[in-house]
């Protein structure tokens, strides 16, 4: 089965989830991404122990950051799935696009075209 999930959804793959650092996120905005979801394991299944966990809290502090600096924390999310829930997975990217669409475009990209031009 082929999975069907917007063409916008860019995929980055890494071990774990608790390889993804804050920077990591943050510099996705600064790149000019609208949002950013994280998807990992199911809690208290991860094979390296708490990576997931580590990255829930990366994922809060990140919200909190963009909070703070008025780009919009609920521009990230963290998700927990097992690896049989391909259809799940789509239907989140489907709906964090919808949510994403719905608030628009990344402020930092306006603000970059101000700056540029």
């Amino acid at each position: 089965m082929r999975l069907q999930y917007p063409e916008a959804i860019r995929i980055i793959r890494v071990p774990c989830t608790g390889k993804v650092d804050i920077l990591h996120i943050l510099k996705s905005f600064e790149k000019g991404a609208d949002g950013v979801y994280i998807v990992g394991c199911l809690e208290g299944d991860c094979r390296f122990d708490n990576g997931n966990l580590r990255a829930r809290k990366r994922v809060q502090q990140a919200q909190a950051l963009l909070d703070k600096i008025g780009i919009g924390g609920e521009r990230v999310q963290m998700y927990n799935l097992s690896s049989g829930e391909g259809p799940l997975f789509a239907e989140i990217a489907a709906e964090m696009t919808a949510k994403i669409k719905e608030m628009g475009p990344n402020p930092l990209k306006e603000a970059l075209k101000k700056q540029a031009a």
